[in-house]
Formats: C-alpha cells, sequence, structure tokens
C-alpha cells in the first residue's frame, strides 16, 4: 500500500510505501526518507520530525505535509511514479528529541526540502 503526502497547498510531494518499511520515496523514485514508529528519519540517521494522526510534523511540532485526509487545502491529482530507486542503508538512528506541543499551525518550510534534508 501507498499513501500519498501533499503539501500544505495540497500539491504531492512523495508517498510512503507502507510495503517497503514505510520507506519515503518522491515520485522520481528517490528515497528519501522512512518512517519508524512516529518518528521520520532520514537514511544517513538524522530525525526529521514525526507521523502522528496522518499528519507530518518538524521538529518544532509544526504541521508540513498531510495525507488526503488531512489536507487543509483540496488535494491535486499526483503524478506518474518512477520506478523506484535502490535504497540506501540506513545508519545509525539519532536519539529522537522529546516530542514538542504538536500544532495546528503550519511550517513555512517546503516539504520537499524537509525530507530532503539529508540527501
Amino acid at each position: 500500500m501507498e499513501i500519498t503526502i501533499y503539501d500544505k497547498k495540497g500539491n504531492p510531494c512523495a508517498y510512503i510505501a507502507t510495503d517497503e518499511g514505510n520507506t519515503i520515496y518522491l515520485f522520481n523514485g528517490q528515497p528519501v526518507a522512512y518512517i519508524d514508529g512516529e518518528n521520520i528519519y532520514g537514511f544517513k540517521g538524522k530525525h526529521l520530525g514525526w507521523f502522528k494522526r496522518r499528519v507530518m510534523y518538524d521538529r518544532n511540532g509544526l504541521r508540513i505535509g498531510y495525507t488526503t485526509t488531512s489536507c487543509p487545502s483540496p488535494t491535486q491529482v499526483e503524478p506518474k511514479k518512477s520506478a523506484k530507486k535502490v535504497k540506501p542503508v540506513k545508519s545509525a538512528k539519532t536519539v529522537a528529541p522529546a516530542q514538542p506541543d504538536f500544532q495546528l499551525s503550519k511550517s513555512e518550510t517546503n516539504l520537499l526540502d524537509f525530507l530532503q534534508d539529508e540527501c
């Protein structure tokens, strides 16, 4: 199963491949991160944020990514997915920080920049 992730304007930016260890791919096939429990990590081990109740939050607790049912804007049609590229080896994960107070406010960070923080 795959879950599309949208930015705050409803643009499809990535998807979660739940059958591949919750790997997050861009539509060009590039694997950029993965979800472990509620935590989002880059493949180099950096903690990026959280995925809770079908919303992605940045490290400040601001909303940055959404599923179809949680998006605050009408969602656009997703582009064609390219073939998935080989996933990098996962480095040791950094310790996840204490969870912040999750807010309804939206992050000003671009979702693609957030997901590619380690690329």
